[in-house]
C-alpha cells in the first residue's frame, strides 16, 4: 500500500512513499527525534528489507541508512584525542579540511609521576570541538555522514554499570604508579612459570603464541598493571567489579558509552590490542592474565570491527544523530591514514613519542627485542597486523629544551641545529620516562653528556635533535633484522616530522626516501578514512573483503569506495631523499653513532627502585 504525506522534516511536500519506508520513517523518529527523507527515488523492491543497503545493522543502522538518503555531498567528520592535543575535523569526498577544532588535553598530576585526566572535563571538551568544527565547515550535523574517533590507548577509567559513577579520572598512558608493581610481578615465581611454560610449550610445538609467553613481560605504559592497582586500592570498586557490576573502558569506549546514551559498550581490536590485556593470538581477552591477577572477565567490553556503524550520537549533542561509523588507537588511525594497506609499508608518528610501525600482514609478529604485536584494524573478515617499536620521548624532549630555553620558536629549531657544524661532542639521551626497544630499560635516565666551556644553547639543540633520529634509527634496524620483512616505503607524520633537519638526518641514516604527507593530522585522517569506508561500497578487488557484520551491512552513502581510492587522496607535501654517498653523511655519523650509544649505556638502571 502507499500512505502520503511529508516525509522528512526537510521537506513541504507531499510524497508518495511504500509501507517500508514509512515504517522506517517512524523507527527513525522514535531513535532520534527526526524524520529523515527516505525518497532515494528506487523501486519499491529496492526497498525490502533484504535489498536495504543498512541490512544487518539493526536500528542504528536502519537510521544511518534512512539519514543518508538526505545528504548528497559525503562529509566526514574525524576527532583525534590525542595525548597533548584534542582535534576534530570535517572532511569533504577528497579528503580536504572544510572545518576544524582543537583544545589542549588537561593533564592532571596529583602525586609524582602519576599522569590523568577529568573524564568530564574531556567529554565536554569532545561535545565542544565537534559542534566548533561542523560550524565552522558551514554545515549541520545532519549533513555529516559518519564520524570517525581516534584516540590514545592504553589510558582507562571505570564506571558503575548500574549508577554510572565514574571511580576515578582516566589513568593515562604515561602514569607510573604501577610501577613497583610491575617489577614485582616480573620477577614473581608465578612469572617465571610462566615464561618457563610458555619455553617449554614454544619447543615443543614452535607455535609463536608460546614464544611470547616465553619472553612476557609486563610494561608500565599498558593496562594491566595499572588496573590491578585500582582494584587493590579501590575496595569498593573490586567488590563490585567481582560482582559482574563495573564497566572498564579506554577513552574510546567511554565516548561510544556517552555519545550514545549508554547504549553502546564495546572497544574495537585495534584499541584492545595495544592494552596488554588482550591475546592478539586468539582474538580475546587473556584469560590467563585475567586469572592470574585474578581480574573479572565480566569488567571488560565486547571487542568489534574497527570500521562499521557502532550506534548513533544523540541528536541533543549535535543537532542530528551522527552515526559513529569508526573507532580507532591513534597510531593504527596513522598508520590507515598513510596508506600503509600492504606487508612491508612503514609508519613512523613522531608526536608526544614515536611510534614506529610495519604492517606484517595478517599475523601476528612475535619480537625478541620489544616489538610489540598489534592489531592494525579488523573491516568484516580482514585483519591486518603490525609490529611496533617506540621511544615515548620525541615532542616531551624537545617541549623540555624549550622550557629551558634552548630556543623561543618550535620553527627556528631546524635552523639552529644547522648553524653548526656538529655538536661540539655533545651527546643527548631522551629517556624522560626509560628507554623502550630495543634497549628496553624503564629505569634508564634522561641525560646530556660532553659538555664544554665551548658548548652552546645550538650544539645542545642540535644534539637533541640528533638523540631523537639515532632512536628511529635503533627502531627501523629492529625492524628490519626481526621481521624480515623487505621494506616497501616509509611514511612520517606527526609534529616532529615538520622539522626538516630530524627528516633529512633520518632519510640519511635509514639510507631510504621517508615520504611527509600535505595531511599531518594522521591519526585523523585515518579515522576519517575507516567511517569513510564504513559508510561506502566496494567497488573493486577489495569487494572480497567487503565491510560484513555478519550480514551484508553497507550503507548506501558512497563516500570512499575502497582502499584504492583512498590511495589516490592520499599525496605527499615532501618526499626526503637519502643524500648521495659522495657526501660522506655516513662517514661523519657512524663514530657520533657509536658515542651516542656509549652515551645510551651510562644511561640505564639510573631509577631502579622507582621506574624498573
Amino acid at each position: 500500500g502507499k500512505v502520503k504525506g511529508h516525509c522528512c522534516v526537510f521537506c513541504t511536500s507531499d510524497r508518495e512513499i511504500s509501507r517500508n519506508c514509512g515504517s522506517l520513517i517512524l523507527l527513525t523518529s522514535f531513535i532520534s527525534g527526526t524524520t529523515f527523507c527516505t525518497d532515494f527515488g528506487m523501486s519499491d523492491e529496492a526497498n525490502e528489507p533484504d535489498a536495504s543497503p543498512s541490512a544487518g545493522l539493526g536500528e542504528a543502522g536502519e537510521a544511518a541508512g534512512e539519514a543518508g538518503g538526505a545528504r548528497r555531498e559525503g562529509y566526514i567528520l574525524a576527532v583525534d584525542v590525542g595525548t597533548s592535543t584534542l582535534r576534530c575535523h570535517v572532511y569533504d569526498k577528497l579528503a580536504n579540511v572544510k572545518g576544524s577544532s582543537s583544545k589542549k588535553v588537561h593533564l592532571l598530576h596529583p602525586q609524582p609521576g602519576w599522569v590523568e585526566m577529568d573524564p568530564e572535563v574531556l567529554w565536554t571538551d569532545f561535545v565542544d570541538v565537534v559542534n566548533e568544527a561542523i560550524r565552522a565547515a558551514g554545515l549541520s550535523a545532519s549533513q555529516i555522514d559518519g564520524m570517525g574517533i581516534s584516540t590514545q590507548r592504553n589510558t582507562f577509567t571505570m564506571w558503575d554499570r548500574e549508577t554510572g559513577e565514574l571511580y576515578g579520572n582516566f589513568i593515562t598512558w604515561q602514569d607510573l604508579r604501577c610501577s613497583k608493581l610491575v617489577k614485582e610481578w616480573n620477577n614473581s615465581l608465578s612469572m617465571k612459570a610462566v615464561n618457563g611454560g610458555g619455553g617449554f610449550l614454544y619447543f615443543m610445538s614452535r607455535s609463536k603464541r608460546f614464544l611470547a609467553a616465553n619472553i612476557l613481560k609486563f610494561r608500565s605504559q599498558h593496562v594491566t598493571m595499572k588496573l590491578l592497582w585500582m582494584l587493590q586500592n579501590n575496595l569498593t570498586l573490586r567488590r563490585r567489579a567481582y560482582n559482574g557490576l563495573v564497566s572498564f573502558g579506554t577513552v574510546e569506549t567511554y565516548l561510544l558509552w556517552k555519545l550514545t546514551g549508554g547504549q553502546v559498550y564495546a572497544t574495537d581490536y585495534s584499541c584492545a590490542s595495544a592494552t596488554g590485556i588482550f591475546d592478539p593470538y586468539i582474538l580475546e581477552w587473556n584469560k590467563l592474565f585475567t586469572n592470574l591477577l585474578s581480574i573479572p572477565l565480566s569488567v571488560f567490553p565486547p571487542v568489534v570491527d574497527t570500521s562499521k556503524i557502532h550506534g548513533l550520537c544523540e541528536q541533543k549533542l549535535f543537532g542530528a544523530p551522527i552515526p559513529i561509523a569508526a573507532v580507532v588507537a591513534d597510531q593504527q588511525a596513522a598508520m590507515f591514514g598513510e596508506c600503509c594497506f600492504d606487508p612491508g609499508d612503514v609508519k613512523c608518528t613522531m608526536g608526544t613519542g614515536t611510534f614506529m610501525d610495519i604492517n606484517v600482514g595478517s599475523s601476528p609478529h612475535t619480537s625478541l627485542k620489544g616489538l610489540y604485536p598489534l592489531i592494525g584494524w579488523k573491516i568484516g573478515e580482514e585483519i591486518t597486523f603490525l609490529a611496533e617499536g617506540n621511544a615515548s620521548d620525541s615532542g616531551t624532549a624537545i617541549d623540555w629544551a624549550r622550557s629551558i630555553g634552548l630556543f623561543e620558536d618550535y620553527t627556528e629549531t631546524a635552523d639552529i641545529a644547522e648553524s653548526v657544524e656538529d655538536s661540539d661532542g655533545v651527546y643527548f639521551v631522551p629517556a624522560f620516562t626509560g628507554l623502550q626497544a630495543p634497549v628496553n630499560d624503564n629505569s634508564a635516565c634522561s641525560l646530556f653528556l660532553g659538555l664544554s666551556s665551548t658548548t652552546t644553547k645550538a650544539h645542545m639543540l642540535r644534539a637533541l635533535l640528533e638523540s631523537l633520529v639515532f632512536r628511529n634509527k635503533q627502531l627501523y634496524e629492529t625492524m628490519l633484522n626481526e621481521t624480515k620483512i623487505p621494506i616497501t616505503y616509509i611514511r612520517a607524520d606527526g609534529g616532529v616530522s615538520n622539522n626538516d633537519f630530524v627528516m633529512q638526518l633520518t632519510a640519511d641514516l635509514l639510507n631510504r626516501p621517508i615520504s611527509r604527507p600535505k595531511h599531518v593530522d594522521m591519526s585523523s585522517l585515518g579515522a576519517a578514512f575507516l567511517a569513510g569506508l564504513a559508510v561506502g561500497i566496494w567497488k573493486d578487488k577489495e569487494e572480497f573483503r567487503r565491510l560484513k557484520d555478519g550480514h551484508s551491512n553497507h550503507v548506501k552513502i558512497g563516500v570512499w569506495k575502497s582502499k584504492e581510492e583512498l590511495k589516490d587522496l592520499q599525496s605527499a607535501e615532501k618526499v626526503f631523499q637519502p643524500r648521495p654517498a659522495s657526501e660522506g653523511i655516513w662517514e661523519k655519523y657512524r663514530p657520533i653513532v657509536e658515542e651516542w650509544e656509549r652515551a645510551v649505556k651510562r644511561s640505564l638502571y639510573w631509577y631502579p627502585a622507582q621506574r624498573e
